[in-house]
């Protein structure tokens, strides 16, 4: 198995897993490669070191001797990322609100309105609908979504 480091042409970068660099390069020539955050096909390889798990090969007394934890890097971990932090916030708006499709903006309307209770909505308006919204007062924002969120992970 082959853990590479990618990045779209936006600068979102991402872990890939593959059989092979064959299968990776297979799949990025057919388009299959994608990137979670935009969905930009245009993937680059990073550089990266290889990971060797050793487990514990070293002996108890040179483990007693070992060197202090080295200062915390500058690198900033995965888990903070811009791009982790977004898709966690997706997430969590995914989550808390009730997909309404094409209906959105009547949606929104009834809400403002008092026709109908208040709640967290999303769906799809267009550009024509959105500004009409926000011309009545309307607050509505767009969040594009990643294709790997609107799909369940297998």
């Amino acid at each position: 198995m082959k853990v590479l480091d990618l990045r779209c042409s936006h600068g979102h970068g991402f872990e890939g897993w593959f059989a092979s660099n064959e299968a990776f390069e297979s799949q990025l020539a057919d388009g299959l490669v994608e990137c979670p955050v935009c969905a930009d096909t245009r993937i680059v390889k990073l550089l990266s070191a290889p990971r060797l798990n050793l487990g514990n090969a070293k002996a108890p007394a040179e483990t007693a001797a070992s060197p202090a934890p080295a200062a915390p890097s500058a690198q900033v971990p995965a888990e903070s990322s811009p791009e982790a932090r977004w898709m966690r916030a997706v997430r969590e708006v995914l989550a808390k609100t009730e997909d309404v499709g094409d209906r959105f903006a009547d949606e929104a309307r009834k809400m403002h309105y008092g026709e109908t209770e208040e709640r967290g909505i999303r769906g799809q308006a267009t550009r024509e609908q959105t500004e009409a919204l926000l011309d009545e007062g309307i607050p509505v924002m767009p969040l594009p979504i990643p294709a790997a969120l609107k799909e369940t992970l297998q």
